[in-house]
């Protein structure tokens, strides 16, 4: 059973009922936040023989096969892959907007299988943070008001999250155009946004799925920027899929994927380096 954390004055703490026991207390420290975590795993997310199948008999696609991870707190990860490696299908699955067909996730001590729908969407709503190749903002709705979608949507009171933020436009160079509307803001303003809401309600793990497909490069690198900072300074762990050796070059660590297996990967990762994998994946042509 997942139960929903709880705000109380001066600190932000999570609470779950399960087996083993799993806190995580953020108190202020400056603008940042500390964490601590309980439930004796280094790792924010892990997996273990994950598979996922598509179909059924002659026609059944395996898109992931015995996919065993660890992305530890504060980790930032790129997943890398020719196409149809299963690399989205996996992202999409540490986030729990698919269920696999086989195997184990666990994301800060809960393994999601014992979830109903209603806990993975609470478990969603409270631990994570979505960022996407398409900023998907309400167009009707200022740059400020986009980012405390998720608020309103929750029924919580926007003002009591008014200092974070100014926290957060602030972080993303945003606070002198916060009433802008996003038709009035260029695409990597927009994508500020994006990450700005992804981590208005202090999220443990961002997933961002090709978060600079849409960007220039200088504007991507920007936006990478953003990430690397959001979790240094939140010791939140970042999950990125993207096909862009530059933009895995800015993670920790580039894990590659190839025929929905684990196949390699590479840590401190450059982008000569991250090219030169991914071309012994591509099949001979």
């Amino acid at each position: 059973m997942y139960k929903p954390r709880e705000s109380t004055s001066g600190a932000q703490v999570l609470q779950t009922a399960r087996a083993p026991v799993f806190a995580c207390h953020r108190t202020a420290r400056g603008r940042g936040y500390t964490r601590r975590v309980e439930n004796g795993s280094p790792n924010a997310v892990e997996t273990v023989g994950l598979r996922k199948v598509f179909g059924e008999g002659s026609t059944a696609v395996r898109a992931l096969d015995d996919v065993s991870l660890g992305f530890p707190n504060g980790e930032f990860a790129a997943i890398m892959g020719p196409s149809g490696s299963g690399k989205s299908t996996l992202l999409h699955i540490l986030g729990a907007l698919d269920k696999p067909t086989g195997g184990r996730v666990v994301v800060g001590g809960t393994e999601l299988s014992g979830l109903s729908d209603r806990e993975l969407t609470l478990l969603r709503r409270e631990r994570m943070g979505f960022v996407f190749q398409f900023f998907n903002l309400i167009p009707t709705l200022s740059a400020e008001e986009n980012v405390l979608l998720p608020i309103l949507i929750s029924g919580r009171k926007p003002g009591k999250y008014a200092r974070r933020l100014d926290e957060l436009l602030d972080l993303v160079g945003l606070s002198g155009r916060r009433s802008h509307l996003p038709d009035e803001l260029s695409g990597g303003e927009q994508q500020r946004v994006a990450i700005a809401r992804a981590l208005i309600r202090f999220p443990d793990i961002i997933l961002a799925d090709e978060p600079t497909g849409n960007l220039d490069s200088r504007t991507g690198a920007e936006v990478l920027d953003l990430l690397k900072e959001s979790a240094s300074r939140y010791d939140q762990t970042i999950l990125m899929v993207t096909h862009d050796p530059r933009a895995a070059s800015a993670a920790d660590r580039a894990v590659f994927l190839s025929d929905g297996r684990v196949v390699d990967e590479a840590r401190d990762p450059n982008p000569d380096d991250i090219l030169e994998r991914l071309r012994t994946l591509e099949p001979p042509g």
